[in-house]
């Protein structure tokens, strides 16, 4: 595991945005999950203004780890917020895009998602992986779309599940853990002081640790990052 602090939110999406481009310029085809949140778009952002002309597009495909149940023209589209901040600033490929339908029936979605990364994605050990699966984690220590009381979705078979937010209800479609931890590289992006009880607690090992899902990301073949800002590492 690799620990990257720094001081603030736009230092942290700044150090990701070179972590990123460098993992997009191997002149090998890269396959990328995507995360919503807030730190991705100042990531989104910085990406497209400082290396949106230095990456070959043509080798990159996106894809969501989860994505609420809503339509693309929709605010709370993970999926709209990525073309606002990036795919709208920079020259790929329309066939490179692989979003989640959220508009569509979510069981449904969740199987041909499922086939999506099944069809389009090398494998290892027999599972579709990413070059690179970026997460967030919530104040509940939830990723993805898999919180505490839901925590049981993350060992199923398939490559993707719906899921229900627990205050709200609303469905949305996640990948499993299957696909998060057969990821070459995960990393994930984590500020705030709000989320800093469940850092401490999950990289201290803390009583009760293993409730919350971000204590679950593990890669079997590859590497973990975290990249934190001050706030969110305070109690490290």
């Amino acid at each position: 595991m690799d620990l990257h602090i720094k001081e603030t939110k736009q230092l942290v999406a700044e150090e990701f945005s070179e972590f990123f481009k460098e993992k997009c310029t191997t002149g090998e085809d890269v396959h990328i999950a995507l995360s919503g949140g807030s730190t991705p778009k100042i990531v989104f952002d910085h990406l497209a203004k400082e290396y949106g002309a230095d990456i070959d597009w043509t080798k990159v495909f996106l894809y969501w780890g989860d994505e609420r149940c809503v339509p693309p023209s929709d605010d709370e589209s993970n999926y709209k917020m990525t073309v606002e901040h990036l795919i709208s600033k920079i020259d790929i490929p329309e066939e490179n895009i692989f979003r989640i339908k959220g508009e569509d029936d979510p069981e449904e979605e969740a199987k041909r998602y499922s086939k999506v990364l099944d069809e389009q994605l090398p494998k290892a050990n027999g599972i579709p992986y990413f070059d690179v699966v970026m997460l967030g984690m919530g104040d509940d220590g939830h990723t993805v779309s898999i919180f505490p009381y839901n925590i049981e979705l993350w060992d199923m078979p398939e490559n993707c599940r719906v899921a229900k937010h627990p205050d709200s209800g609303q469905k949305r479609v996640t990948f499993t853990g299957k696909i998060v931890n057969n990821a070459k590289t995960i990393a994930f992006l984590v500020t705030g002081a709000g989320k800093e009880e469940k850092v401490t607690a999950i990289h201290k090992k803390h009583d009760g640790y293993k409730e919350f899902p971000a204590s679950l990301v593990a890669p079997k073949q590859g590497q973990l990052h975290w990249f934190l800002d001050q706030d969110a590492a305070a109690g490290l």
